[in-house]
């Protein structure tokens, strides 16, 4: 048996379930890494061994570290397949550091703004932090926002791109902790979303603040092994819940009357049409009775 093919044995022994998949799965060995995929996905799979030494320099580049792996990419050509496994029905993509392993809900790679590229770009990123990062030094949120922030805002989760969980924490100052987010995520949907955009969030702010140096200085620490409070406090001279609160504060501050209608903008319309209706309904009502009246006077000028 080829070594390509003993790794796919082991990965869908160990990890899935062979109920997953419909039929064999072949698998392509490219530029020093590995796609696994059913038939039908073939053009997929090399589309994936092509893109990955771009995104593999750009990643290198952005962070100045090494992906020296070996990774293999898995395609899921059926969503129900890929949700058994999944984090949550939201979820389109995941990294397993610990196998090298990047699995993909490929039937959804044409939901604006994911593309394949920016989605392999996000969970590659997250191989190559814990490659250079070990757990449980890299805390979920930063493991999240660098990802995010290196692919163009792209998560693991589909959201919806027209409101934002972030602004209504900020209006009711009801943020998740960051210190909560630290080894796990919520599975609550709604808050699920916040907490991607949370970790989004809060690193856009530290590049804000302190630049790409700074971040970068905060992650080469925690690769020599610093936590993350004293990384921050080292790289950034200032607490992690001081640079937290000042986050939350910049927020609020932020807060339109705009983004406050924007976001209930639903509710708004709503409550419009209800208006409406009823509005439309009274003066039918209204009209009803005067023809009622007029038939009531011609009979009566008749009599």
């Amino acid at each position: 048996m080829k070594k390509w093919h003993y790794i796919a044995v082991i990965l869908l022994s160990t990890i899935f379930a062979p109920s997953l998949f419909a039929g064999e799965i072949h698998c392509l060995k490219r530029n020093n890494m590995a796609v696994f995929f059913e038939p039908s996905l073939e053009t997929a799979a090399k589309e994936v061994a092509e893109i990955y030494p771009e995104v593999k320099a750009q990643l290198e580049n952005a962070l100045g570290w090494d992906l020296n792996l070996t990774p293999s990419v898995l395609l899921f050509k059926h969503t129900e397949n890929f949700q058994r496994i999944a984090e949550s029905p939201l979820t389109i993509a995941f990294a397993v550091p610990a196998k090298t392993l990047v699995v993909i809900d490929y039937s959804r790679m044409n939901i604006h703004p994911f593309t394949l590229e920016n989605t392999l770009k996000h969970e590659l990123c997250h191989l190559l932090l814990h490659h250079h990062i070990k757990a449980p030094v890299l805390p979920r949120w930063l493991d999240e926002g660098v990802c995010q922030w290196l692919s163009d805002g792209i998560g693991d989760i589909i959201v919806d791109q027209k409101r934002s969980f972030l602004n209504k924490a900020a209006l009711s100052s009801r943020f998740i902790p960051l210190r909560t987010l630290e080894r796990s995520f919520p599975q609550n949907e709604n808050s699920l979303i916040l907490a991607y955009e949370e970790s989004k969030g809060f690193v856009a702010h530290i590049i804000s603040q302190f630049g790409r140096e700074g971040i970068l200085k905060v992650l080469d620490l925690m690769q020599k092994g610093q936590d993350t409070d004293t990384a921050i406090l080292k790289a950034l001279s200032i607490p992690t819940q001081v640079l937290e609160k000042e986050w939350h504060d910049s927020l609020k501050s932020k807060i339109t009357w705009f983004i406050l209608l924007s976001y209930h903008l639903y509710d708004i319309l709503f409550a419009l049409m209800g208006l409406i209706t009823i509005l439309a309904f009274i003066r039918l009502i209204i009209k009803r009775r005067a023809l009622r009246n007029e038939e009531m006077d011609e009979t009566d000028f008749v009599a």
